[in-house]
């Protein structure tokens, strides 16, 4: 007895049936293979970056201690002694890695918030002297003046409390007529890229003036060390007294140092360098002779995966506290 006869245009069809449901499986297991591929690369970058997030924060904490002892050895006074600032430290990771810190002098540098003065709790008003330093530092800097004056004006009306535009600066309205209308902040500045939307700045201005900025959580005027400010940073110095002081003079200045510093901010004012150099009082209080402010620069390599961060050090007082933390380049 026999089964029925399949039709020639019929044969081969159940073969057809496996092959396609083999195709199938194979399919949907390389895709399973593929995911958890993917999530085992995931879980182990994550693993990565945990174990360099550890790594940073033990770099920032023999950091915040030397930084103490520094401190306690010379409470009056920071100088460039024994090499700290700038200086990288290197440690060797298992597998291969190594986690790095450089310590630097984090008030040496433009406070973007200086541009305002007060609380911000409370009210922020346009600061004369903050202002005229940040177009001081654009000019130094090679910026033309009507472009240098128009952002350091748009800086101050983008932290103060009002909304009253000030000579040259811009408020709400400036900012509502662009593609994407926005608002000012009326609040300090949280980063240094703020400033790149501000009206006047451009690409290339704001390449040029960001390595000399930072964003400190207050409203001082920046905290100049002339006791470790380096000759190279000169415009930080000469930023102080526009049309006065320029750069190559503001270098001879910090090339004359005492090789221990100057001891009080009256020695540092009555030198034959800065003499006839005129500056309100808040400008001759505003150098210092020790560092209230540090900087260290964190990077991890563990495994294939890299991390970097910025913490800034509040030395104010003692010890010494962490006062923000960022991430990345």
């Amino acid at each position: 007895m026999t089964g029925p006869r399949v039709p020639a245009h019929e044969r081969g069809a159940a073969l057809l049936a496996v092959l396609l449901l083999v195709a199938v499986t194979g399919a949907i297991a390389a895709t399973a293979l593929e995911k958890m591929s993917l999530s085992r690369a995931v879980a182990a970058n994550g693993n990565a970056l945990d174990q360099a997030r550890a790594f940073a924060r033990g770099a920032e904490d023999l950091a915040m201690l030397a930084i103490d002892d520094m401190v306690a050895a010379s409470p009056d006074r920071t100088t460039l002694d024994g090499g700290w600032n700038g200086a990288v430290r290197r440690i060797a990771l298992p597998g291969g890695g190594f986690a790095e810190a450089r310590l630097r002098d984090g008030g040496n540098c433009f406070n973007v918030n200086s541009v305002v003065e007060g609380d911000r709790r409370t009210r922020l008003t346009r600061r004369h002297s903050g202002v005229l330093q940040l177009a001081g530092l654009m000019q130094a800097l090679e910026v033309a003046e009507p472009e240098a004056r128009r952002v350091a004006e748009a800086a101050a009306d983008w932290a103060d409390s009002d909304s009253r535009p000030g000579p040259g600066g811009a408020e709400d309205g400036a900012y509502a007529e662009g593609g994407v209308p926005y608002r000012t902040a009326n609040s300090l500045f949280a980063d240094v890229g703020e400033l790149s939307g501000l009206p006047g700045m451009t690409p290339q201005i704001m390449a040029r003036l960001r390595p000399w900025l930072c964003v400190l959580p207050v409203t001082e005027l920046s905290p100049i060390n002339v006791n470790t400010l380096m000759p190279e940073q000169a415009p930080l110095l000469a930023m102080l007294a526009p049309g006065q002081l320029d750069v190559q003079r503001a270098r001879r200045v910090l090339a004359a140092r005492p090789t221990r510093g100057w001891s009080n901010q009256v020695e540092f004012w009555r030198i034959d360098a800065l003499r006839g150099v005129d500056v309100p009082l808040d400008v001759q209080l505003q150098v210092q002779l020790r560092t209230r402010w540090f900087a260290i620069d964190t990077r991890v390599a563990v495994m294939e995966s890299e991390f970097s961060e910025e913490a800034l050090v509040d030395a104010r007082l003692q010890p010494s506290r962490l006062a923000s933390r960022s991430w990345g380049d």
